[in-house]
């Protein structure tokens, strides 16, 4: 398990939001932490330790009055850890390469593929075809619903058609070199993991997996840790010292998959 960690930036600021919170309208969300450090701030320090795989991302959609303030934010991360970060947020076959250009691993996308609530497959095959493979990562943030963990899309307020499971995971993996995958329903609440949503990505053996959502304890990782039987990545947010939260950046980046000490 490695941690992976993050830079959300909304409004043009660095934030930690409750994700269900967010909305385009009136760009509203409700605020964990706000930065008084710019995104590039983080990104040096990750670099720093070595901390590669995180990832970036814009929580203002294009069109917003917060849109370019939030864009150059990102793109002075990328500049600080050329390479070492992924980036996300309104990426599509227009955009993608000038994000890959300005540093980003690899582009994060989930809206552009998830249309109308289902899989646009010649989407993602443009998408795959723009980046290539290697720099695509699916994000397929998901809610748990009677009919299982579902994909949501457009900054996590609309509800997919798409079950997120061994079968999805192995279509995809075709087009695309990880998955990102938030636990939206508890996302930035510090309210625990999602264990049951842990425990069925830890039966995919094939590209890497992040998971992000409620880790808000040591104990919490230890129990992903295990739940995932050390195959999934964990983000942690607002729960991190440097968020605002109680858990020690220093401790977890020396965390390497054995019972914290």
């Amino acid at each position: 398990m490695e941690f992976r960690p993050c830079i959300d930036i909304h409004n043009g600021k660095v934030k930690q939001i409750v994700g269900s919170s967010l909305k385009d309208e009136g760009n509203a969300a409700i605020d964990n932490f706000v930065a008084d450090k710019p995104g590039s701030y983080y990104a040096e320090l990750y670099k720093k330790n070595n901390l590669r795989g995180g990832h970036i991302i814009l929580l203002n959609p294009e069109g917003s009055e917060f849109y370019e303030a939030t864009k150059a934010q990102a793109l002075d991360a990328l500049k600080a850890f050329p390479g070492g970060m992924q980036l996300g947020g309104g990426i599509n076959p227009d955009n993608a390469e000038m994000f890959i250009d300005a540093g980003a691993s690899h582009v994060i996308v989930t809206s552009y593929v998830f249309k109308d609530g289902r899989i646009h497959m010649e989407r993602l095959m443009n998408m795959a075809k723009a980046v290539g493979k290697e720099h695509l990562v699916l994000d397929l943030s998901c809610r748990n619903t009677a009919q299982g963990y579902m994909v949501v899309t457009d900054r996590w307020q609309k509800i997919t058609e798409t079950k997120v499971d061994l079968e999805l995971l192995g279509m995809l993996s075709e087009y695309c070199d990880e998955y990102l995958i938030h636990a939206v329903d508890v996302e930035g609440k510090n309210s625990g993991i999602e264990c049951e949503l842990v425990e069925k990505l830890s039966d995919w053996e094939g590209c890497p997996i992040t998971y992000a959502g409620g880790v808000h304890s040591y104990e919490d990782i230890d129990i992903l840790n295990r739940a995932g039987k050390g195959r999934v990545n964990m983000t942690i947010g607002s729960a991190l010292d440097l968020f605002g939260g109680k858990l020690s950046f220093d401790k977890i980046v020396k965390y390497v998959g054995n019972e914290l000490t």
